[in-house]
């Protein structure tokens, strides 16, 4: 029997081993705290991740909410070890939200509307 090798993680310059990116907190411009990353979509064919799901509010999981965001919607801040979403009170709140822990459908429809509420093309 093989023993199991733990595989290195070199995450230097642009690169991050995805479980380091969940739980990751999100910032505002200004610094303050507004969620963090619970998980992120990856396109199948392309490999490339198309949204993080962040995570707002909530007290031991309880009342928090999921709302995808287009990866490129996001900066990393070195200095605030997080990410930035730029965007006003109003834009977030009414993001689209995934409902009850009911996954949507990821298909192209779906994400034609996530990336077009961003103004993202798609």
């Amino acid at each position: 029997m093989r023993a199991k090798r733990e595989v290195m993680r070199d995450e230097g310059h642009n690169l991050i081993a995805s479980d380091r990116v969940e739980g990751t907190a999100v910032f505002r411009p200004d610094g303050e705290k507004i969620g963090r990353i619970h998980h992120f979509m990856v396109g199948k064919r392309s490999g490339q991740v198309e949204y993080a799901v962040l995570s707002f509010g909530g007290f031991l999981g309880m009342g928090k909410e999921l709302r995808p965001v287009p990866w490129d919607a996001l900066d990393y801040d070195t200095d605030m070890g997080g990410y930035i979403v730029s965007a006003e009170e109003d834009i977030l709140r009414n993001s689209p939200v995934i409902e009850d822990d009911r996954e949507p459908l990821w298909d192209r429809a779906y994400g034609s509307n996530v990336y077009a509420y961003w103004g993202l093309p798609y």
